[in-house]
């Protein structure tokens, strides 16, 4: 490993000072992931800032209903916290199914948010990649690409976002608070994920040494009958093929609001509103589901090796949607 410089901020506007004024540092929260891409090459910071210490671990109430999430909150704290598994129980339960118990001890909120891929060729730090050297092409286009996404994707880069709980906050609008050089900002979390474009490097619009503080989420009353559920290779701990966070209010058996975020199929976390407008004021039914999954499905661009994902995106779709609405019949 390369010798790094560790500093520890007791503020947030030390350590944002202390990042944004050195190019080549970078936060460090819990870590799970960061120091890993730090042994393997992939990332190269000089120095640590250690922001474990800042008062960012709390989940509060807001005026209305909604709640914030600290940055700094630990995942397994945060997915047994009363209101939320209570109001937003898909965020409680994307947040269970995200990882190992250890390593929901240690992972935090913003941290998670900030997760990067788990394509095979952006970590072995030697083969073509786009997102860790841009311009030297994707490996992945025509190579090992079982894991990798069908939605959002570009002839530059089609490595997948891993986050289970970013794909549950993305179904109910949270919006992401950050503090930086320039000030404050709240941004949209769907806004928070950039598609890869042509600059798959640039996942998100934070600037550097931009820190996240806290989470948001809105007043819904349609999360409280919210899903999450996760389709992968094994029960263990195993990153999702797909997912979906779901949720579905009916009246008189037509759909009059739906929720609908994918997981496992998009290079970020993807928002299936094409599914959602389809469903609002039809009938609630398998059939329309299913209808409504193949027009969100229709755009998608499967590579060699993970077209199954289509129709399995599908019928999680399905699934999803059927689940609630038969926890609500029982």
């Amino acid at each position: 490993m390369r010798p790094l410089s560790y500093a520890r901020a007791t503020d947030v506007a030390t350590a944002v000072a202390l990042v944004s004024g050195n190019p080549k540092s970078a936060f460090l929260a819990g870590g799970t992931t960061e120091v890993d891409l730090i042994r393997m090459g992939v990332e190269r910071p000089d120095r640590l800032v250690d922001i474990n210490r800042l008062p960012l671990a709390d989940v509060d109430e807001l005026a209305g209903g909604g709640i914030r999430i600290g940055a700094l909150a630990r995942m397994s704290d945060v997915a047994r916290t009363p209101v939320l598994s209570e109001r937003f129980p898909a965020v409680s339960q994307a947040l269970l199914l995200g990882a190992s118990e250890q390593l929901r001890n240690m992972a935090s909120m913003g941290g998670n948010l900030c997760q990067r891929p788990r394509c095979g060729y952006f970590r072995d730090g030697v083969s073509p990649c786009n997102k860790r050297e841009p311009g030297t092409g994707c490996s992945a286009l025509d190579g090992l690409n079982r894991g990798h996404a069908i939605l959002g994707t570009s002839e530059s880069c089609i490595a997948l976002h891993p986050s289970d709980m970013a794909v549950a906050l993305v179904a109910f609008d949270a919006v992401v608070r950050t503090v930086g050089a320039d000030g404050e900002r709240a941004i949209p979390i769907d806004d928070f994920y950039l598609l890869p474009g042509d600059t798959p490097h640039v996942e998100h619009p934070l600037a550097h040494g931009e820190l996240i503080v806290a989470i948001d989420l809105p007043t819904l009353s349609i999360a409280r009958r919210s899903i999450y559920l996760k389709f992968r290779d094994r029960q263990s701990y195993e990153f999702a093929l797909v997912s979906i966070a779901a949720a579905i209010d009916v009246a008189d058996g037509r759909v009059a609001g739906v929720r609908l975020a994918l997981g496992g199929v998009g290079t970020k976390p993807w928002r299936a509103r094409r599914a959602e407008e389809q469903l609002v004021g039809g009938p609630a039914t398998s059939e329309a589901f299913a209808e409504a999954a193949a027009v969100e499905l229709a755009d998608a661009r499967p590579r060699e090796h993970n077209a199954f994902k289509v129709q399995l995106a599908q019928r999680a779709i399905v699934r999803g949607l059927e689940q609630i609405l038969n926890g609500a019949r029982s």
